[in-house]
């Protein structure tokens, strides 16, 4: 098995420590970035930055070199980073259109460009992003989002083709509700029997990494079925 050396977004979150535990347990390294304070447990292979903003460039460069100095290279990056929120047009803001898309896309297009001439060194560069089962046909009240997460989508298409004559793959997952605490709390009455748990998602997206996934690039892969 070839170790890899990965920058996983968002990564102190559920989703993110999921992804993370699963990369370290196969042995790889793992860089864990995230805008949130460094948290209580640690994972083995894994380089913890805190109090990283996604959406300056230079926070982006710095995670770069960190990693390189650490582990020599970038092999992976998973887009994880982003955020959610719920509101009618008429009640909303232009401020809260510019966070979603800040969460949800820039925080992956500043991290992903940064990373991007590591990546391309890479005899098997990867990038796999976050999109939402929900922004393929949106529901009412979730313009922003979903318009942000459809952003993402086509951020990944654009990209696989781009890169189409490099080692470099790109890919975004679309999970439908994910099974977290944090969703717990907020849908407390809601039937689960039908979210995705967060390690089922970083089973994906380890298939993705692998090299037995060389030849999907510009895929929107969703995840909806529980269990």
């Amino acid at each position: 098995m070839t170790q890899l050396n990965i920058i996983v977004t968002g990564g102190f979150g559920e989703l993110g420590t999921a992804v993370s535990h699963a990369f370290s347990l196969n042995g790889h390294n793992v860089c864990r970035v995230d805008f949130a304070s460094a948290p209580v447990t640690i994972i083995d292979h894994t380089l913890d930055l805190a109090g990283v903003d996604l959406n300056k460039p230079l926070d982006c460069q710095k995670v770069t070199n960190a990693v390189k100095d650490k582990f020599g290279g970038i092999d992976v990056l998973v887009n994880i980073a982003g955020g959610f929120s719920w509101g009618m047009l008429d009640n909303s803001e232009l401020s809260d259109w510019e966070r979603m898309f800040g969460m949800n896309l820039l925080t992956a297009v500043s991290m992903t460009k940064a990373a991007l001439p590591e990546i391309k060194q890479s005899h098997a560069g990867r990038i796999i992003n976050i999109g939402a089962i929900g922004a393929l046909s949106a529901d009412a009240g979730m313009g922003a989002y979903a318009s942000s997460k459809a952003s993402i989508h086509k951020f990944t298409e654009s990209l696989a083709k781009e890169l189409a004559d490099t080692n470099t793959t790109v890919n975004a997952i679309l999970p439908s509700t994910i099974d977290t605490k944090t969703n717990r709390a907020a849908m407390p009455d809601a039937d689960t029997s039908s979210w995705v748990k967060p390690e089922s998602i970083a089973d994906v997206i380890q298939f993705l990494s692998s090299t037995a996934a060389r030849s999907i690039s510009g895929a929107l892969i969703p995840i909806s079925k529980g269990g």
